[in-house]
C-alpha cells in the first residue's frame, strides 16, 4: 500500500515509517518540519490542520491509506485540543472522501477512556470517559472516524495507544507498555485487516498484567510479541504508582490536570 503517515518526524512516527517499509508498504511523510534525513520516500511539509496543504498532498500521488499520527502530545485548551486532534482528522477524512481512499489509522489513545475507574479489563465497548481536554478531542476524533465510516464507508481502525517507549519505565507501564516493534505490527494489522468498518483497538504489548482488553486487536489480525513483564525486575516503584493504578488514565485524572475549557489556565 501506498500510505499517507501524518506526523512522520514524531517519536511514532520515526518508528513506524520505516517498520512499514519493512512490511512492503510505500510511506509518504507528511509533518510540520522539514525532511529529516534517512527518510526513505516523498515528503510533504505542512499542517494537518490546514485544507489545503491536506487536499495538496493527497493531489500530489494516488494514495491507498493513512496513518494519522499527528497531533500535539501534551494537554491544551479546548479550542486546541479539538483542532489538533479533531480538526486535522476531518481535514484528513475529507480527502480520503474526494481521492477515493478507503482506509484510516489513527493515533487515538487509552486517554479517550481515561476517566474509567481501574478494576477489571477493560473492553472497546466501554463508554468514553476521557481524563482530560487531550482525551476530549481524541473522543471526538473517534467519533468523526464512524461518522465518515458510516455515511462513505470508509475503513477507520482507532488505535487506543497506552504508554509508546523504548521500554517500560514506571509500574504503570507494566500494564500499558506498547513496545516500538508492537507498535509498527499494530498499525500494519489496522491497515490490512480485511474490512473492518469502524473498529476500536487498544494499544498496547501483551502485557502479563494488561488492563485492556487484545481481542478486539487481535481479530484485527494484531498479535503483539512483546512483555513488559520482562522489564519487570528493573522498573522502580514510586510514591504515586497507587494514583496510577486507580483510573486508565493515570495521573492525567488528577486536579493538577484541571483547567478551564477556553483559556488552558
Amino acid at each position: 500500500m501506498r500510505v499517507l503517515v501524518t506526523g512522520s518526524a514524531g517519536s511514532i512516527g520515526r518508528v513506524v515509517c520505516p517498520g512499514l517499509v519493512d512490511r512492503g508498504h510505500e510511506v509518504v511523510g507528511f509533518d510540520l518540519v522539514p525532511e529529516p534525513m534517512g527518510f526513505d520516500g516523498t515528503w510533504h511539509t505542512g499542517d494537518c490542520a490546514d485544507v489545503d496543504a491536506v487536499f495538496a498532498a493527497f493531489d500530489a500521488q494516488p494514495l491507498d491509506g493513512v496513518v494519522h499520527l499527528a497531533g500535539q502530545p501534551n494537554e491544551a485548551s479546548l479550542p486546541d485540543s479539538l483542532t489538533s486532534h479533531t480538526v486535522t482528522t476531518a481535514a484528513l477524512l475529507d480527502a480520503m472522501v474526494a481521492h477515493k481512499v478507503g482506509r484510516i489509522a489513527y493515533a487515538s489513545s487509552n486517554h479517550a477512556v481515561g476517566r474509567t475507574p481501574r478494576e477489571d479489563r477493560i473492553s472497546a465497548d466501554s463508554r468514553p470517559r476521557p481524563d482530560t481536554f487531550y482525551g476530549v478531542g481524541k473522543v471526538a476524533a473517534e467519533a468523526l472516524l464512524s461518522l465518515y465510516a458510516d455515511r462513505y464507508a470508509i475503513d477507520a481502525v482507532a488505535c487506543r495507544i497506552g504508554s509508546f517507549q523504548e521500554r517500560p519505565q514506571s509500574v504503570r507501564h507494566l500494564s500499558t507498555w506498547l513496545s516500538p516493534d508492537d507498535c509498527v505490527r499494530m498499525f500494519h494489522a489496522a491497515l490490512t485487516a480485511p474490512a473492518p468498518g469502524y473498529a476500536v483497538l487498544y494499544g498496547i504489548s501483551a502485557n502479563t498484567r494488561a488492563w485492556w482488553d487484545l481481542q478486539p486487536g487481535r481479530a484485527l489480525g494484531y498479535e503483539p510479541q512483546d512483555d513488559a513483564e520482562e522489564f519487570a525486575d528493573a522498573v522502580p516503584t514510586g510514591p504515586g504508582d497507587d494514583v496510577e493504578a486507580a483510573h486508565v488514565g493515570g495521573p492525567f485524572v488528577t486536579e493538577e490536570f484541571y483547567r478551564s475549557a477556553l483559556d488552558g489556565s
